[in-house]
């Protein structure tokens, strides 16, 4: 009887520790949660609008996918859906870049920018992920930068960032595609030549029905002091530089209204 005891004492101090490290790990992972309680799940769904990869090296992660163009040491482009639940102003401990061992060919060392004059740019910006650390130090893969100009990466390029989290709040989920415009011979930095883009774009979706709305902007990667609107362009344009199709997945009318369009018509820029 006195072991059954001892046995069942043993038992119920396992279960509890368990059950403590259990909970200690979920507040660790800082699992983001939506208002009504639910796991927010956004960026686990599948993404319906990625566009097409010239290089076929599309690799995923749980908060953003990206094509990887090794020729050029960086993606072509990043694709994330922003929600107004990420927007969460959380200070986070910036982690050091690190290489995408996703990336077959293994993305550029973070060492090909130092003393290059060069910025370390995010493509999905470290602070879209605030809401968790897991989806923050995501954001500090080698595959999720471009060398940037300092002014334009402090300037216009932060000023937009600031923009599409301002429409966000307003107009609700959005689908946001950027990355330099990678062709012909372009500057490289460092030993693995990481190609320094002349142009950047940012292309985001509404995809809020009955007023579907996309906008996108193409901005040179050098100290500018513009208003954003003024680099407005369609997106028939970005995808004649860059060669991708950036909506392949809708319908072939809706597709082809939004992307002929330059104006910023139900875009507030106030």
């Amino acid at each position: 009887m006195k072991n059954r005891k001892v046995l069942y004492v043993v038992f119920t101090i396992v279960i509890a520790s368990f059950l403590y490290l259990q909970n200690e790990r979920n507040i660790a992972n800082d699992t983001p949660v939506d208002n009504d309680g639910i796991t927010d799940v956004i960026a686990n769904e599948s993404f319906h609008f990625l566009p097409t990869s010239t290089t076929k090296q599309i690799i995923k992660h749980q908060y953003y996918t990206l094509s990887y163009n090794e020729k050029y040491e960086q993606a072509e482009w990043v694709a994330y859906v922003l929600t107004p639940s990420y927007l969460k102003k959380i200070d986070r401990k910036r982690p050091y870049f690190i290489y995408d061992k996703k990336v077959k060919t293994k993305s550029a060392n973070y060492r090909n920018y130092k003393q290059s004059g060069y910025d370390r740019g995010h493509l999905c910006p470290a602070g879209d992920m605030r809401f968790s650390k897991e989806a923050f130090n995501d954001t500090f893969y080698t595959s999720n930068i471009s060398p940037q100009n300092h002014d334009f990466n402090a300037g216009i390029w932060n000023r937009l960032e600031q923009k599409v989290r301002y429409w966000t709040k307003k107009y609700g989920k959005l689908y946001v595609i950027t990355g330099g415009v990678l062709n012909g011979k372009l500057k490289t930095i460092g030993q693995e030549k990481v190609a320094v883009p002349d142009y950047f774009y940012k292309i985001l979706l509404d995809n809020t029905e009955p007023d579907v709305k996309a906008i996108a902007f193409l901005i040179p990667n050098k100290n500018v002091n513009d208003a954003l609107y003024k680099y407005v362009v369609s997106i028939d344009k970005i995808e004649q530089l860059t060669g991708i199709d950036f909506f392949p997945a809708l319908p072939d009318t809706i597709e082809n209204n939004l992307e002929s369009k330059s104006d910023y018509k139900g875009w507030s820029f106030r």
